[in-house]
């Protein structure tokens, strides 16, 4: 094993470098373009000539090893195992999915993966083993002991693991139109728990549990789509690759994986991309296109164009459908046509299609941000001198305004996130733990806080280069008070306010508790407004405008959480948010050293919001800060 992991992770040292644990870790690009996201970014190559063992190693990706011990976990809990050995491995998917880094890389730096926060040495074993086989033996056997079509319920939120079970034994359901037939029978009230609320919110689960289903995360995407993209890259005969679609948008999830390659060769770069080893099945082979499916169950859609055609091509298989089509009226307009292989006049001379660039130019358009083709405006304001925005670029943001340590729910004691910060090149870090409400997860008191600030000043004493801010999450009780009095919180630096409980009051109760929050003098930044979970929980009902207003009014800016699963404001409430003027904050609500790397999430939901750097508190010296948060 050793002897293949070594070949392995010389040429993954290079395929993985953007994915390490530097800060300012960026997506690759299409070269001959404007970046898709960052200035600085670069396209990855890999050696040409990898072997068959290198290659399938290289399809072993940090989300195959989360998606894995979360199955463990569900399994475990299935069959109503110890508690202790759930929360192992519950534990260690969550840091491997905050991670960061590969870990095949990890173990070529000679890193001892069981020195990682909740991996020993059996977990760090079974890592390994995932690395060389794909699997583990444990899990093997769980999965031969359990019907996958029971196990699907577990992924209902409303349900889970524990649920699962007691439906299954009580009721005899065993899949997830067993429970649709159940909830419309009103079967499910027979059981203690069950009600007809408890109906409803499982039919809106199944609903969402569909919907996630044909979507994933973005972050649960990244690694295969840089890996995919890598190896476009270096196949023979390619000029350029890239992986487009809303993956190359940055939206909050991804269907599939549009992939565009330029080559005067399409037929031997269709032949070599079908022999990839992270392909599970190929759906169709053409002579410039195919279609396949990853062993994760993504689908890739991959379409060679010549070169003269690539910008065309990458605008196509970029741009939301209707920015294509506004394109396209444009081109009508001219008498000419648009489409994947270029701008085109009525004799069908090519006009423009080497570039991105060349299209737009052609249409007397600026270049337009690929996080911007939603057409939303953009091409009206691509039109305009000036009139689109100086997006936010990660390396605007100078400290990170949210994050939990062990004194809370944290996976990391004060000192390693201030030294984690200060790796990452920050100016400032706020600590901000839970409050006492939060009892679940070591919520502090008044006194508590007090406790901490004072370990934060020493911490603050010790790093030199870093600014520690004294903070707190402070909850957001149903009738709109603050967990804490104005006496615990008069003294912080950073106080953020987030409702965490009571997600399903009327759109007027909860709209009324957020105002009453706000109009606390203390109340600094409001934290994931909208209380969801991409893909697993609905937003909380609200009347946003009137919020937002109010909180422009009451000089309380509105966090971008960067947490990936939630990104939350989205980029739609962001936009509306910006043109009324409020100020934002771009955090991580990291709970872990690795977690501060999720940075880029939310920078990219500002983005795709217009958010310039003026408008994020965070992007500005640590004085700039201070006068923002004290000007309540």
């Amino acid at each position: 094993m050793i002897e293949h992991l070594q070949r392995f992770f010389v040429a993954a040292t290079i395929l993985r470098c953007a994915v390490g644990s530097e800060r300012r870790s960026l997506p690759v690009r299409a070269k001959g373009d404007a970046p898709s996201a960052f200035a600085n970014t670069s396209t990855i190559r890999v050696p040409r000539g990898l072997t068959v063992i290198e290659r399938k190693l290289m399809a072993v990706h940090n989300s195959d090893v989360v998606a894995m011990f979360q199955e463990m976990a569900d399994l475990l809990e299935l069959e109503d195992e110890s508690t202790f050995r759930i929360r192992a491995y519950r534990q260690a998917a969550t840091t491997i999915d905050e991670l960061g880094r590969n870990l095949g890389q990890m173990i070529e730096n000679g890193e001892d993966l069981s020195e990682l926060q909740g991996i020993g040495k059996d977990l760090a074993g079974k890592i390994e083993r995932i690395i060389e086989t794909g699997s583990f033996d444990d899990l093997e056997e769980l999965r031969k002991r359990t019907t996958p079509s029971l196990r699907e319920l577990t992924h209902i939120p409303q349900i889970g693991p524990k649920r699962a079970r007691l439906l299954h034994e009580k009721l005899g359901i065993e899949n997830l139109d067993d429970l649709e037939d159940a909830v419309n029978e009103g079967r499910l009230r027979e059981l203690k728990g069950f009600g007809k609320r408890a109906e409803e919110q499982i039919l809106s689960a199944m609903e969402t549990g569909r919907r996630k289903k044909e979507r994933r995360l973005l972050s649960e995407v990244e690694e295969a789509a840089e890996s995919l993209e890598a190896f476009l890259n270096s196949l023979n005969g390619v000029k350029d690759a890239c992986v487009a679609g809303s993956y190359r948008r940055k939206a909050e999830t991804v269907g599939d994986l549009d992939s565009v390659v330029s080559s005067s060769q399409p037929g031997k770069i269709i032949d070599q991309f079908v022999e990839y080893e992270d392909i599970d099945q190929v759906i169709n082979k053409g002579k410039a296109s195919s279609s396949v499916l990853l062993r994760s169950g993504l689908q890739v859609d991959l379409r060679v164009v010549k070169p003269e055609s690539y910008g065309s091509a990458l605008i196509y298989f970029t741009g939301a459908k209707n920015h294509q089509l506004t394109l396209r009226d444009m081109a009508l307009d001219k008498d000419q046509k648009l489409n994947e292989y270029g701008l085109f006049d009525k004799k069908d001379k090519q006009l423009a299609g080497k570039t991105e660039k060349d299209i737009y130019k052609a249409f007397n358009l600026a270049y337009i941000e690929p996080e911007l083709r939603e057409n939303r405006g953009e091409i009206d304001a691509a039109a305009k001198q000036n009139g689109l925005p100086k997006l936010i670029d990660i390396d605007d943001i100078r400290g990170d305004l949210h994050c939990h340590t062990t004194w809370s729910d944290g996976r990391a004691s004060v000192e390693k996130m201030a030294e984690t910060a200060k790796e990452r090149g920050y100016d400032y870090l706020a600590i901000t733990d839970h409050s006492k409400r939060m009892q679940m997860v070591n919520g502090l008191s008044g006194k508590d806080l007090r406790k901490q600030a004072e370990e934060i000043k020493k911490v603050d004493e010790k790093i030199k280069g870093l600014t520690l801010l004294a903070g707190c999450e402070v909850d957001i009780l149903e009738d709109g008070t603050l967990d804490l009095s104005d006496d615990d919180l008069n003294d912080l630096d950073v106080v953020i306010c987030s409702i965490h409980s009571n997600m399903n009051l009327s759109s007027r109760k909860q709209t009324d508790r957020l105002l009453r929050a706000i109009e606390n003098p203390n109340c600094q930044i409001i934290g994931h407004m909208r209380g969801r979970k991409v893909l697993e929980r609905d937003e909380i009902d609200i009347d946003l405008e009137r919020l937002l207003k109010e909180a422009k009014d009451a000089g309380c800016a509105i966090e971008i959480n960067a947490d990936p699963h939630r990104r939350d404001l989205d980029e739609n409430g962001v936009r509306f948010a910006l043109d009324i003027g409020l100020k934002f904050t771009v955090s991580t609500d990291a709970h872990s050293a690795a977690g501060l790397d999720q940075m880029k999430y939310g920078v990219w939901t500002a983005r795709r919001g217009w958010v310039e750097k003026k408008d994020v508190l965070n992007t500005g010296t640590m004085n700039s800060l201070r006068k923002a948060l004290r000007s309540r």
